[in-house]
C-alpha cells in the first residue's frame, strides 16, 4: 500500500489549543423547552472527548459545546438529517421487508465478508461477531487499512503503553511521529498532550518538551518546540541509529546517518533524560512501505528507553470506536482483525483475509457494511470488484453512504440515540448514553434479527474440512 499522501501547509493560522472551544448553534430552536445535556462522549475521532454539552429542543440538537472542527459538522447533520430507515436499492422499503432480502443475500452466498465496526459499539460489534460465526464470514474491521500493521508490530515485540490520562499528568516530552494530530485530532493538545495541568505539571505547556518527527512541514509544527525532518521512507534507518545511542552514548554515528550526528545525538539526549515520555505514532509510520518492521523498531525503541527513564508509545487511531471493534473481536476469536469463519472457527491471517485484499482477488461473493466511510480508502480495485456483489449497508442517518446497497438500513447512533461504549484510543472503555429518542434500530437490532432469521430456517454456512489424508500429505 502507497503512503499516505502529504498535507499541505495552511496558510491561515490555526488556533492555539489552549483557546476555549466555542458554543456552536447547528438548528433553529423550536419553542419547547430547553434541556442541556453535559460531559456527553462524542466518538468522531480516536479521542472519544467526553465533555460535550448538547443542547436539546423538541427531541433536536440545537447548540453544541466544546466541539472539535471534526465534530461540528458531525453533530449538525445529525440535527438535520432524517432519511428513510430501510430501502431496497434505491427504493424506501419497510424494515420487515429489508430483513428479509438481507437473509435472502447471506443464505445464498458462499464467500460473505462483514468489514467496517469502527462507527458502531460494542453492542453492534458482539453482533456483528455472532452473525460471521454463523455465515461462516470473513470479519474486518477498518484497522487493516489504518493501524493493521502496527497491530502486528505490537504482537511481535510487546508494547510499553500508558492511559491518555497519564500522559496529561506525567508527561513532560510528548513526541508526535508521522502524525498531524492539529488536524486529525484537533483536542488531543487540550485534553492530553499539551495543555493539561497537574501535581508533576503545574505549569501545564511550559513544563512540556514537545518534538514532531516527520518528511513534512505540516500543521502540528506550529505547536511544537523541535521539528525533525526525515527523509522519506527513512524513519526505520533514523529508528536503528537512534537505539543505537539510546544504548551507547559513545557510539560512533556514520557519515551516511539520517541526521547529521550532533542533531542525532541531540535527540538521543532529549529522549533518554526526560521523567516520563511518549511517542504517538500516525499512519505516517503505520502506512509506510516498511509497514509494522517501521512501528516494531520504534516500540523496540521505546523498551530500550525504558532502561533510562519512564517512556511510553500510543497510536493515533482515527477512526472514532476502531479500537473498540478490534477489542470486541479479541475477546470474542482471539485475534484484532482480519479473521475468518469459514472452517467454523476462527483464523487470522492479515493480507490474506483482510478486507481490501479479499475483494482485490474477488473473494467475496456478498458484503455487510457496518458503516462505510472508509470504503473511500479501498483501491480502485476493491471498489469495482464491490459493485458488482449484492451488499448490505448499515449507515447512520446524517452520513452520505460510500455504497448505496441492496439493502440498506438507517440505524440509530450510539451516545445519542442509543446506548453502548465506545473505546478510546488508549483502549480506555468511555460509557456512551441515550440522550433522545429515535425512530431507528440500532444496527445490533438489525444483525440480531437477520442472525434470527438465518437460525430459523438456514443452515450454517462452513466450508469443507480438508481430510485427514490431505493433511498427512
Amino acid at each position: 500500500m502507497s503512503p499516505p499522501k502529504k498535507l499541505a501547509q495552511r496558510t491561515p493560522p490555526l488556533p492555539s489549543p489552549s483557546d476555549p472551544q466555542p458554543s456552536t448553534l447547528i438548528a433553529q430552536p423550536s419553542p419547547s423547552p430547553l434541556r442541556i445535556e453535559t460531559d456527553v462522549a462524542c466518538t468522531v475521532c480516536g479521542c472519544v472527548c467526553d465533555d460535550l454539552s448538547l443542547h436539546f429542543q423538541g427531541g433536536q440538537i440545537v447548540r453544541v459545546e466544546r466541539a472539535c472542527v471534526l465534530a461540528e459538522p458531525w453533530f449538525a447533520a445529525l440535527a438535520q438529517a432524517a432519511p428513510p430507515a430501510a430501502f431496497l436499492g434505491m427504493q424506501v422499503a419497510t424494515h420487515e421487508q429489508a430483513i428479509t432480502a438481507a437473509v435472502e443475500i447471506l443464505s445464498h452466498s458462499q464467500a460473505p465478508l462483514i468489514y467496517g465496526l469502527s462507527r458502531s459499539s460494542t453492542p453492534g460489534q458482539r453482533a456483528a461477531v455472532e452473525l460471521a460465526e454463523r455465515v461462516g464470514a470473513t470479519i474486518d474491521t477498518t484497522a487493516s487499512i489504518c493501524h493493521g500493521p502496527s497491530i502486528m508490530a505490537i504482537q511481535e515485540v510487546g508494547e510499553s503503553t500508558c492511559t491518555l490520562g497519564e500522559v496529561a499528568c506525567r508527561a513532560d516530552l510528548v513526541v508526535f511521529w508521522g502524525a498531524n494530530p492539529a488536524v486529525s485530532h484537533p483536542r488531543h493538545f487540550e485534553r492530553y498532550s499539551l495543555d493539561p495541568k497537574s501535581d508533576l505539571l503545574p505549569r501545564g505547556r511550559a513544563d512540556r518538551r514537545v518534538i514532531l518527527i516527520n518528511d513534512v512541514l505540516n500543521e502540528s509544527a506550529a505547536f511544537a518546540d523541535r521539528f525533525v525532518a526525515v527523509p522519506e521512507c527513512r524513519d526505520y534507518e533514523l529508528i536503528w541509529q537512534l537505539r543505537e545511542l539510546v544504548r551507547n552514548e559513545e557510539a560512533v554515528v556514520s557519515a551516511n546517518s539520517v541526521l547529521p550526528a550532533e542533531e542525532l545525538r541531540s535527540l538521543a539526549r532529549e529522549f533518554k533524560r526526560c521523567r516520563y515520555g511518549v511517542v504517538f505514532f500516525g499512519l505516517g509510520l503505520a502506512q509506510s512501505k516498511q509497514g509494522h518492521l517501521v512501528v516494531s523498531a520504534l516500540l523496540e525503541l521505546v523498551a530500550d528507553l525504558n532502561a533510562h527513564t519512564r517512556f511510553a508509545a500510543r497510536r493515533l487511531r482515527i477512526p472514532g470506536d476502531v479500537a473498540g471493534a478490534d477489542s470486541v473481536l479479541c475477546w470474542q476469536t482471539g485475534f484484532p482483525f482480519a479473521v475468518n469463519m469459514g472452517r467454523g472457527y476462527p483464523r487470522y491471517n492479515p493480507g490474506e483475509f483482510s478486507a481490501q485484499n479479499l475483494l482485490e482477488r474477488g473473494e467475496v461473493d456478498s458484503c455487510v457494511l457496518v458503516g462505510t466511510e472508509s470504503i473511500r480508502e479501498f483501491s480502485e480495485q476493491a471498489q469495482a470488484h464491490l459493485a458488482t456483489i449484492p451488499t448490505i449497508v448499515l449507515e447512520y442517518p446524517h452520513i452520505e453512504p460510500q455504497v448505496p446497497g441492496h439493502v440498506r438500513f438507517t440505524t440509530s447512533v450510539y451516545g445519542i440515540h442509543a446506548t453502548g461504549t465506545a473505546y478510546r484510543m488508549d483502549e480506555t472503555p468511555i460509557p456512551l448514553r441515550q440522550l433522545c429518542s429515535s425512530p431507528y434500530p440500532t444496527d445490533e437490532r438489525v444483525l440480531r434479527e437477520i442472525l434470527r432469521r438465518l437460525g430459523d430456517g438456514f443452515p450454517p454456512q462452513v466450508l469443507p474440512q480438508p481430510s485427514r489424508n490431505t493433511l498427512d500429505d
